[in-house]
């Protein structure tokens, strides 16, 4: 009878191999990746759908009008975000997006602070009159919307402070080419956009009462009369006699 090979000691049987790998980090299933890919163009659908069910319905839409316009359920909504408030903050992400974008490149048309200052408040007052309804519904107090927490910010204090944010990028700029301290420009920045947010909100639950361009020149003179004694160049120190 032909004896059986000895296997080494440091050779590990295959039983030994399987155990140890169970114990190693697997790559993940491609269908994980698929799921992952699938739900992602799925939630994108759905922030589409409710912007243009809020252009149909306005800002008080409903679940139901929001999935009909995706043409599928409430149960398909719900499977991609867990309330109404998820998706709330979804679409206001969405909303900060466009924003943002009008405002950069509004404050990019000039070098000179104050028309930078122009620029981005007519940009803010004209982003809100072209869909006063989809304004409506970001900053709206929804009955459930859920307190806000570090899983899930607020909507409407995530909204203001990234456009608070580029408001004070745009001090520091300013501030930066008159050779003072930039040290300000978060405080001024986020102010600016306080007072801002504020005259729209009273002018849009006013029906308008006056033109877009005479709120903005309002508004721009009264920032400006804060802000120019301080953005404006420093006069040359006189040398003494």
């Amino acid at each position: 009878m032909k004896a059986e090979a000895v296997r080494p000691s440091s050779q590990a049987a295959p039983a030994d191999i399987l155990r140890a790998e169970g114990n190693m980090a697997q790559p993940r299933d491609r269908r994980d990746s698929r799921w992952d890919d699938h739900r992602r163009a799925r939630r994108e659908q759905l922030v589409l759908a409710t912007l243009a069910a809020v252009s149909k319905h306005g800002a008080g839409v409903g679940m139901d009008e929001i999935a009909a316009e995706a043409r599928t359920s409430k149960t398909v909504v719900y499977r991609h975000f867990a309330d109404r408030t998820e998706l709330h903050v979804a679409v206001s992400g969405r909303v900060a997006e466009q924003l943002l974008a009008k405002l950069r490149q509004a404050m990019e048309s000039s070098d000179q602070p104050r028309e930078m200052v122009a620029a981005a408040i007519t940009a803010y007052l004209a982003f809100l009159e072209a869909d006063p309804e989809l304004y409506r519904f970001v900053v709206q107090q929804s009955p459930d919307r859920a307190a806000p927490s570090p899983t899930r910010p607020d909507p409407i204090d995530h909204l203001s402070h990234l456009v608070g944010e580029q408001a004070a990028a745009l001090m520091a700029v300013a501030l930066d080419r008159a050779g003072q301290d930039t040290a300000a420009a978060g405080p001024w920045g986020h102010g600016l956009v306080g007072l801002v947010r504020s005259a729209a909100d009273w002018w849009l639950r006013g029906e308008r009462p006056m033109l877009r361009s005479e709120l903005a020149a309002h508004l721009t003179d009264l920032a400006w009369a804060g802000l120019s004694g301080v953005a404006a160049p420093a006069p040359p120190s006189k040398e003494e006699p």
